[in-house]
């Protein structure tokens, strides 16, 4: 392995302190780390959806902050082991994907990616090239090194065998795919969420018995959406890297306040100091929540669109919820009908993905027509040129 310059001890207390809430022969990686070597970095990433959100990224930025200090990334895209998909957090058989949709998402997960990461210092592989080529020998030899009673004791089978739920063997398989990638790749260090440590940990073990040395684990502290839950796609409460700014500005400012120094921490490159001294004021009140959400969403929206629409973003929300007023820029979209039952009209606009739902935001009062709330989901709506429809808080639609 090649040697890296050496790193002070403040750089290396940032990358292992820095969003991490555990780490696996810890005293080992900062050995390593101290004298410079070059270490293989593993990230896993499996195409479940075409968008990637904070709680993803915040991976992806310690492979950055292991990036900056000259050590080799290697992102393993999942195709392969999307087809299984990972159940880690799931509490029931996860659907597997089909090759078509792995293929969509994944043609928008390297342009997202790279928003991140420099991709010319990046190894950027997909799975398959190797677990394709298993032999039934070789799976016969990862799954020899687990037990059935190991499997089980993770939580979320635990609990999916007491209650009956049914647990497919092939989910089995999934930690034994994802140890073996450490192996194709013969990965120093594995990143992941806390809530992949069963994988992460299986990494070691598949090594072991293929006689590399185990691979360093850093489990990340994962992040919660905009309902107070671990973000998901699943449960639809993201914010996407690539979301429009000013929806990534709203969703932030929508945040629970106890979320802020977390989201600091984790989804900013803020320094410590900085991060510290704006919880120390917050806690004395020097700083109010309301202000402070402003600034940590304007942090946000600028690492991923630029400062210049991050300020933009900031005074659309300023304009629509502190003075009451419509945004300056409303998508306009032209409509052929000269009348449409509200619900079609919704969702032919896109403002809404369904006529159910549709239906339900309008009986909650969510839907307006040129500022006035519309209750009555069976109204059919005269096609007027320049009405402006909204929905919730922050989409708008003009008719021309």
């Amino acid at each position: 392995m090649g040697k890296n310059s050496t790193l002070s001890n403040s750089k290396i207390n940032e990358i292992l302190e820095r969003g991490v809430e555990e780490i696996i022969g810890r005293e080992s990686l900062i050995k390593k780390l101290v004298s410079g070597e070059i270490l293989r970095i593993k990230l896993g990433i499996d195409p479940t959806a075409p968008i990637l959100h904070l709680g993803n990224a915040v991976p992806l930025w310690k492979l950055r902050q292991f990036q900056e200090l000259g050590h080799q990334i290697v992102l393993i895209i999942g195709d392969f082991t999307a087809q299984i998909g990972d159940t880690s957090d799931k509490t029931a058989i996860r659907q597997p994907l089909t090759k078509e949709q792995i293929e969509k998402n994944m043609k928008e997960y390297k342009r997202q990616i790279g928003k991140i990461l420099d991709f010319k210092k990046t190894e950027y592989i997909y799975n398959s090239t190797w677990l394709s080529e298993l032999s039934f020998k070789e799976v016969l030899k990862l799954s020899s090194q687990f037990t059935v009673a190991q499997m089980l004791e993770r939580e979320n089978f635990t609990e999916r065998y007491k209650v009956g739920k049914p647990i497919g063997l092939q989910e089995f398989l999934y930690p034994l795919m994802q140890g073996y990638d450490s192996v194709a790749v013969k990965a120093d260090v594995e990143i992941g969420g806390t809530d992949q440590i069963f994988n992460l940990l299986a990494g070691r073990i598949i090594q072991k018995a293929y006689g590399q040395s185990p691979q360093n684990v850093i489990a990340l502290t994962l992040i919660e959406g905009t309902d107070g839950q671990k973000m998901s796609k699943s449960l639809g409460n993201i914010i996407g890297i690539t979301d429009n700014p000013r929806d990534m500005f709203g969703k932030v400012m929508s945040m629970s306040d106890d979320l802020i120094i977390k989201y600091f921490l984790l989804c900013t490159r803020l320094p410590l100091e900085e991060i510290k001294k704006i919880e120390e004021d917050l806690k004395s009140k020097k700083l109010n929540p309301r202000d402070t959400k402003a600034r940590l969403a304007k942090e946000i929206v600028t690492l991923y669109h630029g400062q210049k629409i991050a300020e933009f973003a900031e005074e659309e929300f300023n304009r629509i919820f502190k003075e009451k007023k419509l945004p300056i820029k409303i998508l306009t979209m032209e409509i052929s009908e000269d009348n449409l039952n509200i619900s079609d009209l919704l969702t032919k606009i896109r403002l809404t993905s369904s006529k159910s739902e549709a239906k339900r935001l309008i009986l909650q009062g969510g839907v307006k027509i040129n500022g006035k709330v519309q209750k009555n989901w069976k109204e059919i709506i005269k096609i007027k040129k320049d009405t402006i429809i909204q929905v919730g808080k922050r989409k708008f639609v003009k008719l021309k």
